[in-house]
């Protein structure tokens, strides 16, 4: 990965995560964390993987971020000095989930 689009995850995770926390207004106790973003080569779509907690509630907070997504890219994009700026996806990152469900495999066995 080129070293300027690491840079631009960064910036990208660092902002978002920044505006989620703050702007985003969800049921109480749901938590979410920004985990991964991963920006094209050609800096039009970022994707973001979104950790919830709790796994339950994945479903209620990616339709929330995709009721909101037009206020967070546009609230992304003032602070961005990048051009073009790039499109915003929400992912749900599944990591978590996956790994509990080896380790409870490996402890049965």
């Amino acid at each position: 990965m080129p070293e300027r689009i690491a840079k631009i995850n960064e910036l990208i995770k660092r902002h978002v995560s920044e505006l989620l926390s703050r702007e985003l207004s969800l049921k109480p106790g749901i938590f979410l964390t920004v985990s991964k973003v991963d920006t094209s080569r050609d800096l039009r779509y970022t994707k973001i993987f979104i950790s919830v907690f709790p796994h339950k509630e994945s479903e209620y907070a990616i339709k929330t971020l995709e009721k909101e997504i037009y206020s967070i890219q546009g609230s992304l994009n003032k602070k961005l000095n990048v051009k073009p700026l790039p499109r915003l996806e929400f992912h749900l990152d599944s990591t978590e989930e996956e790994a509990d469900k080896i380790e409870k495999i490996l402890r049965e066995l």
